[in-house]
């Protein structure tokens, strides 16, 4: 949903016809979006009116997109936008060691609609959308520059052949990277860097840095000097299939992790993110969670539920609790309708699967909601800012996984969300949250909050002592009985603290 309050539905119509393919969107104001797909001429016609197509064909210019390799599959869409952004090998800047590509070989909006219908084809029925140009990213980028912020997006696609990174700034034109790195490869060791990460009986070792440096290599390096350049203090990246679940707060350079430079987020793509900013300062949480369950639902218990919905409403920020048999479907629903909460907090399992959408779910005190179900929670009508996951699990590698983790957000109609990769112990997902909550009200944007509470586990300001979590040494949460241990504990180790992942708008 735009800043406006429109609408924008995608996909709604599919029509074949001989060597064409027409894609239409809905807009508002009679406007229409039309992707028309042939053999010879490959054209993306934004037109506000449907009668001068003629003249805004003669405004814009075509992007050509090459045939890919030897593929039997008919090429992918031209792009026109609204302004020109082809840009020559000479005019991008070099690099050692990366192919110099034109941006005219592969394009955001291309990849936008792309992506958008990887989501679409998942979810199983239309999702918010509006239409995107090199300029209007550009002017998203820079609209949140009053409030300090300086972001960038990069769209990751690992080909069969190369790895393609897309480089879009608040200005200037776009940056493309290509390297010579197989899919396979990339995707082996993204895989091998998330297993070696989340795996508990591994918190003893740093035998993931040698996967994170290369995943670094590849990822940033590439575009690092520009990155400086320009002062970017946040990424978000659009990642392509595959790549989707990597912990990408804890990349390495070889001397420092990537939350330790910039606040990171993840996008199903730009269409599909609502990006205009809203400070959350004086909002409320519903804050809901169980910390046991019903014999058939077959979950685990988890104990620090009741102390992290406690230590979470009114102590860190104002609103609502509701505890085991409080937290039903029904009481979201006639909680959500009476106040109009901000942020929603649901300290439960929630698990994302192979399959469909069906195949996903959060649990729910006495139910299990599928990921296919979100919406009818109508939390977009409550113009919900922060939807918040803390017990959050997703199979590695798996593309139809990945899809309901990434599409989370514009899936529950809300901003934001904020889950986890991995479950995370009782005590990390605790530390994190009381942290990342007691930032959320001093930070501008949310991702920088999550920030802050990652790097404050990661150099140690937040620890274990006795049964307690400790804040620099202070006594700052008493933990349940059950999970209360003698001695002091660590918590710096990725596995805490890089599974925790803001998805769609990072402010």
């Amino acid at each position: 949903m735009s800043s406006s309050g429109d609408q924008f539905i995608p996909l709604v119509v599919e029509n074949q016809n001989q060597n064409q393919t027409t894609l239409e969107f809905e807009q508002p104001n009679n406007s229409q979006l039309m992707i028309a797909e042939n053999v010879e001429t490959n054209i993306l016609v934004e037109d506000t009116n449907s009668s001068s197509i003629p003249s805004v064909l003669e405004q814009t210019v075509a992007i050509e997109n090459p045939a890919q390799g030897k593929s039997s599959q008919k090429p992918t869409p031209t792009i026109v936008v609204e302004e020109s952004i082809t840009t020559t090998a000479s005019e991008i800047s070099r690099h050692d060691n990366y192919n110099q590509i034109s941006v005219t070989e592969t394009v955001s909006p291309q990849i936008e609609l792309n992506r958008g219908r990887e989501f679409v084809d998942y979810f199983g029925k239309n999702i918010t959308k509006k239409t995107v140009t090199a300029a209007n990213i550009r002017n998203t980028l820079s609209s949140v520059e009053t409030i300090g912020i300086r972001p960038a997006i990069i769209y990751v696609s690992a080909q069969p052949d190369n790895l393609e990174l897309q480089l879009f700034l608040p200005n200037g034109k776009p940056i493309v990277r290509s390297s010579e790195q197989k899919r396979d490869e990339v995707i082996e060791v993204a895989r091998k860097f998330t297993n070696q990460i989340r795996t508990p009986s591994q918190l003893n070792s740093d035998n993931y840095l040698e996967n994170a440096q290369k995943l670094h290599q590849w990822l940033i390096a590439p575009i690092a000097e520009e990155l400086a350049n320009h002062n970017i203090n946040t990424i978000v990246f659009s990642m392509g299939k595959g790549l989707r679940t990597i912990p990408i707060a804890a990349l390495h350079d070889g001397q420092q992790f990537l939350v330790e430079k910039y606040s990171l987020g993840l996008i199903p793509s730009f269409t599909l993110t609502d990006t205009t900013y809203v400070g959350l300062n004086g909002s409320q949480v519903l804050a809901m969670g169980a910390s046991e369950f019903p014999g058939n639902t077959e979950q685990t218990p988890l104990p620090a539920v009741p102390v992290e919905l406690k230590s979470i409403v009114n102590n860190l920020w104002p609103g609502k609790s509701f505890l085991n048999q409080g937290f039903t479907l029904e009481n979201l629903k006639e909680q959500s309708s009476k106040e109009k909460f901000k942020i929603i907090h649901l300290a439960t399992h929630g698990e994302f699967h192979p399959g469909g959408a069906d195949n996903s779910y959060i649990q729910f005190w006495d139910t299990k909601l599928r990921l296919n179900q979100l919406r009818q929670l109508r939390l977009y009508n409550a113009q919900v800012e922060l939807l918040v996951l803390s017990a959050c699990t997703t199979a590695v590698g798996d593309e139809e996984a990945e899809l309901g983790f990434a599409g989370l957000a514009v899936q529950a109609g809300v901003k934001s969300a904020l889950a986890s990769l991995w479950y995370v112990s009782d005590t990390g997902t605790l530390a994190l949250m009381t942290e990342f909550y007691q930032n959320l009200s001093n930070r501008p944007i949310k991702a920088e909050a999550l920030r802050q509470a990652q790097l404050a586990m990661l150099r140690g300001e937040v620890h274990l002592q006795d049964g307690h979590i400790l804040r620099n040494g202070n006594e700052h949460l008493p933990l349940p009985r059950e999970l209360a241990r003698g001695g002091r504990r660590d918590l710096s180790h990725p596995y805490y603290w890089a599974a925790f992942t803001m998805i769609g708008s990072p402010w």
